[in-house]
């Protein structure tokens, strides 16, 4: 698996793919600066007239729901048809899941479309399977990511998606595998959108790998773990740490991430 992340960090480097994200104003700044630091294109748009050419033209699509409101909602819905038609991956990041009934319904609606990807905080996954009905605290998490397990398979069988619980210890689950990245450091939560760069980093590595999104899975969290931790290193608080983050994102390279790593493949 090392040796796979090493060359998906190379592939999104060398192939800059173009990411869609239709994504909240919070973190547009900070995702398109991510996606940018990792050799990856940001794209964002959300005119109803240009969805299916746009979708036409990228390699993955990111779909989060953080600043919600029924003019992306149709967006959302008109991008997703096209990737679901044109085969190309598209990633759903659950912000708030369980924060209010609307958010809900959309997320319902959202899941019929069968997300390549999803990833989330642990009680938006737990929430997102109805496990956790009245626990999310707005978009933060209020379980740790090893609680959201069962909710996490629950997802994968039920919708054939590869799931993600980003926190203290990330947690992938596939169809056959699960995988726990234990790299990463507290003064990421601080961090505004720490988790909607997580997913729009997914998207760039599903892009140049979408026959196999469990690893291009693996490979963006364990890139943006391992630049967090570094990062910490030399940051005073939340906000040099922003600036430091995307410089590791850059810096970095795939013997440094394949030295640092901590992965290890678990059954629980």
């Amino acid at each position: 698996m090392k040796e796979f992340i090493r060359e998906q960090i190379l592939a999104v480097r060398q192939q800059s793919p173009l990411v869609h994200s239709i994504t909240n104003y919070v973190v547009m700044n900070n995702t398109a600066n991510a996606l940018l630091a990792v050799g990856a294109s940001p794209i964002m748009a959300h005119a109803h007239s240009e969805m299916v050419d746009m979708v036409r033209i990228v390699g993955a699509l990111v779909i989060n729901i953080g600043t919600l409101d029924e003019y992306w909602v149709k967006s959302m819905e008109l991008a997703i048809g096209q990737a679901n038609t044109l085969g190309k991956p598209w990633i759903l990041d659950p912000v708030g899941a369980g924060a209010t009934p609307y958010r809900d319904e959309v997320l319902k609606q959202l899941l019929e479309l069968k997300p390549t990807i999803i990833r989330g905080n642990a009680s938006e996954i737990m929430a997102l399977a109805r496990k956790n009905a009245g626990t999310t605290k707005g978009v933060d998490s209020t379980e740790e990511s090893t609680a959201a397990v069962e909710a996490a398979r629950f997802l994968q069988q039920e919708f054939g998606s590869v799931v993600c619980v980003s926190g203290a210890v990330d947690i992938i689950v596939g169809k056959d595998t699960t995988i726990l990245l234990s790299n990463g450091h507290p003064l990421m939560a601080k961090v505004t959108g720490m988790g909607c760069t997580a997913t729009a980093l997914i998207g760039a590595f599903a892009a140049v790998n979408p026959k196999d999104p469990f690893c291009a899975t693996v490979s963006a969290m364990a890139l943006l773990g391992i630049a967090g931790e570094k990062a910490a290193k030399m940051s005073a608080g939340p906000g040099s740490m922003q600036v430091n983050i995307l410089d590791q994102l850059y810096q970095l390279t795939d013997d440094v991430v394949a030295s640092l790593i901590k992965i290890e493949e678990s059954n629980v």
